[in-house]
């Protein structure tokens, strides 16, 4: 190299990338104490928040309010679904992303409100008190265990468990991505967690003097930059930080990409560990210039390589995705040439990244209840039955609602997950649970287990188009096999 190519080389960005994908863990530490940088500044991200965004629709109530805080915890994106921000605002905090609609005015459910969204967890329902009054902290109604005659306040059965669930499904429906589909990346609407995730890996990491970059617009992601073959260089790219915990991509068949090139051909690598220079598994595909295009990569056809140079190593592992990249390279693969390649300027515009191919998972989980299809059912004998079930008509038919807000659910076309749980509690979960079908289990079930029951649902391809009722035991549960559980239930027919 000579002396004129050695002063074109940046040492102030090679040390700024390793820096960004915090290489050497020293090095950072060092740039935090000097330029006074908090400690957790650059936290790995959450490869569970890549996966879309969960609508909560009665996020505020006893059972949506757990499955939130269940949600947060597991890393999801959560967006609440309320009427009164402030209100939800001492309820859920100020660290949730509040939005304001309300099922029951169908023009409020706005293509803002859906935006991004990867599932619904439905847990609206009428208000129910006793009919005595309640205590400030509603001690009675959450108890579910001592009867307290009970009467409706606020709106109907009618327009909240059915017409307010239909106009939730109807709306999500024109938003929810295709059923075997996963949104990864969304960059028509980045997050600023988004933008923190990726950045600029260039040939500077070898001597190189490639820039490039990645610019968020607001209607898509532009890797752009210049890519120059000085210095033995040739490559520009971009990166996401590992994801920790990894993305898990395990059943479906592989990556779809939309973008606009400028007809170059250009590289994505999938890693499933988290070495900075360790093996990436990549696929070549060719852009048109000007065009939008969808671009199918399949995880079989991923090449293990090490720096350009295939490699022997098993296929990549699909639960353990640790980081994507994007690039343009003046090399293919074992010393042979890109021959789409020209060093100098390039472009490529990328909408969205998602994994295609899945197996179907449960996109709409609706809370209902036990026994909706008791009332007036021959055969049954009322002194038997829970409240709600004898006091269905003093109710306003609530339970009657509630199964015709199933059955909206059920034609919607939309992959659901019904849930039918029985008297609900404040008591602690953690219990063994029964899963049943067929509405015909007496009970109870904390509000605890319920909002687990949902999130779960989310995750288990099992739990995809069936409808069933839940009660607790009286055992702790020290694991839950949740699989095996949803495999015990019959698809809807």
């Amino acid at each position: 190299m000579s002396n004129k190519n050695r002063n074109q080389w940046d040492l102030s960005r090679f040390i700024e990338t390793l820096s960004y994908f915090e290489v050497f863990p020293l090095l950072n530490w060092v740039q935090d104490l000097f330029q006074g940088r908090p400690k957790n500044s650059q936290n790995k991200p959450n490869g569970a928040k890549q996966m879309g965004v969960v609508l909560v629709a009665g996020a505020t109530g006893g059972v949506g309010k757990r499955v939130v805080r269940r949600l947060n915890q597991l890393g999801y994106r959560v967006r609440c679904l309320v009427r009164d921000i402030d209100k939800a605002r001492t309820i859920l905090g100020n660290e949730v992303d509040l939005v304001v609609g309300d099922i029951t005015k169908p023009e409020t459910l706005t293509s803002l409100v859906m935006a991004n969204i990867q599932a619904v967890i439905c847990c609206t329902a009428v208000r129910v008190q006793p009919v005595e009054g309640d205590t400030p902290d509603r001690a009675k109604y959450n108890q579910g265990i001592k009867f307290y005659q009970p009467e409706i306040v606020g709106d109907t059965p009618e327009n909240v468990e059915y017409k307010g669930v239909k106009n939730l499904v109807e709306a999500a429906a024109k938003s929810l991505p295709k059923r075997d589909a996963k949104i990864i990346f969304d960059f028509t609407q980045p997050s600023e967690d988004l933008k923190n995730v990726w950045g600029a890996l260039d040939d500077v990491v070898m001597g190189g003097v490639s820039q490039s970059n990645i610019i968020f617009t607001g209607e898509t992601a532009l890797f752009t930059g210049n890519v120059s073959t000085e210095n033995s260089g040739g490559f520009a790219s971009v990166r996401t930080k590992n994801f920790d915990p990894a993305i898990n991509l395990s059943g479906y068949e592989g990556i779809e990409l939309r973008v606009k090139g400028d007809g170059k051909r250009y590289k994505l690598f999938l890693r499933s560990d988290s070495a900075w220079d360790g093996v990436g598994y990549s696929y070549s595909f060719d852009t048109v210039d000007g065009a939008w295009i969808n671009i199918r990569v399949p995880f079989s056809e991923l090449i293990p390589v090490f720096r350009a140079k295939i490699v022997q190593r098993p296929p990549v592992d699909t639960a353990q995705i640790r980081s994507f990249q994007l690039m343009l390279s003046k090399f293919e693969y074992d010393g042979n040439l890109n021959p789409y390649f020209s060093p100098g300027s390039f472009s490529l515009q990328v909408e969205s990244i998602k994994a295609y191919g899945g197996n179907e998972l449960s996109a709409f989980v609706l809370v209902s209840s036990a026994g909706v299809t008791r009332p007036g059912r021959p055969g049954i004998n009322l002194e038997e039955e829970p409240p709600a079930v004898r006091l269905n008509d003093q109710l306003g038919g609530i339970l009657t609602w509630k199964l015709k807000g199933e059955d909206s659910v059920r034609r919607s076309g939309v992959n659901y997950t019904i849930i039918r749980p029985c008297a609900l509690t404040e008591e602690l979960g953690a219990k063994q649970l029964v899963f049943e079908q067929g509405d015909n289990i007496r009970g109870k079930v904390s509000r605890d287990d319920v909002a687990e029951v949902c999130v779960q649902a989310l995750q288990s391809d099992k739990a995809c188009n069936v409808t069933f009722e839940v009660k607790a035991t009286e055992n702790k549960a020290d694991f839950i096999d949740w699989q095996k559980l949803f495999a015990s239930l019959q698809k809807d027919n």
